[in-house]
């Protein structure tokens, strides 16, 4: 894609006509195939913009020729969650980035998700995988270069997302990650799906849904056993996860259809986070928001799970979807 400029017309006074071929703003698609399973990556936000299993849809899909909604599909770095006030203090020096969610005064989910990600040279796309890449720019309130890397495989078993983080820098930096794909409840309702979360405790939050402390899991946070969602609304966090003979921890949307949407994630993370989407627009409870995640909110002020990321280091985490 690229522009044409025109020549000049009398009377345009130094003005020029620019014919722009204008991308979608979700970026360039790559497109996956393996068997049944199909799934779209978005250049932007390296977002899994769709992924379905015999035709059944896994996450919610959205258009390539609109935003995403409500971050849904991209990767989350350098922070996932919230950051209180947009403020932070690393290793003795104060740190501002940008309120991007002004009704609570937190900078939500990072740098990158709306970013562009292209695909590297030294990892050329097959028909079932592909690898995207992003260099985050230092700037006044993260002055740290970090090159970020996401290869998406499909399989019989699924989706398996790997991403490995590269400290560019001269300095350690702190670092977190998490992702946001909302899984589909298919043709149902979500207040028609069960939902099961593997993890013992919940992690309690002020109005700002920024975090106070912990609890053990009970009432309408114990997920631990398939459970109604309907008449529970949930924008919370979870630590402390369940693991099963694999070394995986779960988060299971089961439809009446009898599919389960389902996300995994290995040791390399450890936290949770799950949103019904009330009152988000274009979502509106249409799907359930699993977040795999390296740390809960404001973990920049509270050091809580932080990844002090050394120069020249990579942290690497995995995580997957799959249709049960």
């Amino acid at each position: 894609m690229g522009s044409q400029i025109r020549p000049r017309r009398p009377g345009t006074h130094g003005q020029y006509r620019v014919s722009v071929n204008t991308p979608f703003p979700t970026g360039t698609q790559h497109t996956l195939v393996h068997g049944t399973h199909r799934a779209v990556v978005a250049e932007v936000g390296a977002s899994i913009r769709t992924y379905s299993v015999d035709g059944r849809d896994v996450v919610l899909p959205f258009e390539e020729t609109a935003l995403a909604p409500a971050f849904s599909g991209a990767v989350l770095a350098p922070w996932p969650n919230r950051l209180r006030d947009g403020l932070y203090r690393y290793e003795g020096t104060t740190y501002e980035v940008p309120l991007t969610e002004h009704d609570r005064q937190t900078a939500l989910h990072g740098l990158v998700a709306y970013a562009r990600f292209t695909p590297p040279t030294d990892a050329p796309p097959t028909a079932s995988t592909v690898t995207l890449e992003h260099d985050l720019v230092p700037t006044p309130g993260y002055p740290w270069a970090l090159r970020v890397r996401v290869t998406y495989t499909l399989s019989d078993a699924g989706l398996r997302v790997h991403v490995a983080a590269t400290n560019l820098s001269q300095a350690t930096a702190p670092y977190g990650v998490g992702f946001h794909p909302w899984l589909s409840p298919g043709a149902a309702s979500v207040d028609e799906c069960t939902l099961r979360v593997d993890a013992l405790r919940h992690v309690t939050v002020d109005e700002r849904l920024l975090p106070t402390g912990t609890e053990p899991v009970a009432g309408p946070f114990d997920l631990r056993a398939p459970t109604l969602l309907q008449g529970i609304a949930l924008d919370d966090a979870w630590v402390d996860v369940t693991r099963d003979e694999d070394g995986l921890s779960w988060i299971q949307l089961a439809a009446p259809d009898g599919r389960t949407a389902a996300l995994w994630s290995d040791a390399s993370m450890d936290t949770w986070q799950v949103c019904t989407g009330d009152g988000i627009p274009r979502i509106e409870r249409r799907g359930v928001a699993a977040e795999p995640m390296s740390c809960i909110a404001d973990a920049f002020r509270t050091g809580d799970r932080l990844v002090d990321l050394a120069p020249a280091t990579t942290h690497e985490v995995t995580w997957g979807l799959t249709l049960l």
